[in-house]
């Protein structure tokens, strides 16, 4: 009888354990999943993008220009070199990630990522094509308009 008393203790004391084990195992699993869940970045045109340096947004405009050099390629949007209110840049080191950028003339795109300030403009840093989406022209319409 004793025997028979310890042995429902003790498969009471596992079920509570396994019971306590589970929900951390779960509790842990949310946590990780509210940190991974995080907003995206806003979309701002690029007459705004002056007013972001050092956050991550998505700027939209219109490519108007696209310069190839042997380290860097500039593709600038809504207006050319010097008048360009905002530029993504690739260096050398990434252009062999994109394919044709002379393709992006005339088109409407996203560039995400970190706006930095280079000689009094903003500009983002393109290392990889997940930061470049080309816009259909349903798309391209609900931009934010530029100055």
């Amino acid at each position: 009888m004793i025997a028979e008393r310890e042995r429902r203790v003790s498969n009471a004391a596992m079920k509570t354990l396994w019971s306590v084990l589970t929900l951390s195992i779960l509790g842990l699993c949310l946590a990780r999943g509210e940190q991974t869940n995080t907003a995206a970045p806003a979309k701002i045109g690029t007459a705004d993008a002056d007013k972001h340096y050092d956050q991550e947004m998505i700027v939209t405009g219109k490519v108007v220009q696209v310069t190839l050099r042997p380290t860097v390629v500039f593709i600038n949007l809504d207006k050319p070199f010097p008048g360009s209110p905002f530029a993504a840049v690739i260096r050398s080191e990434n252009t062999n990630e994109f394919s044709d950028l002379q393709s992006l003339q005339g088109k409407s795109v996203e560039i995400r990522g970190t706006i930095k300030e280079y000689r009094n403009k903003p500009e983002i840093v393109v290392r990889s094509p997940s930061q470049l989406k080309v816009l259909d022209a349903a798309a391209a319409t609900n931009a934010p308009a530029t100055k």
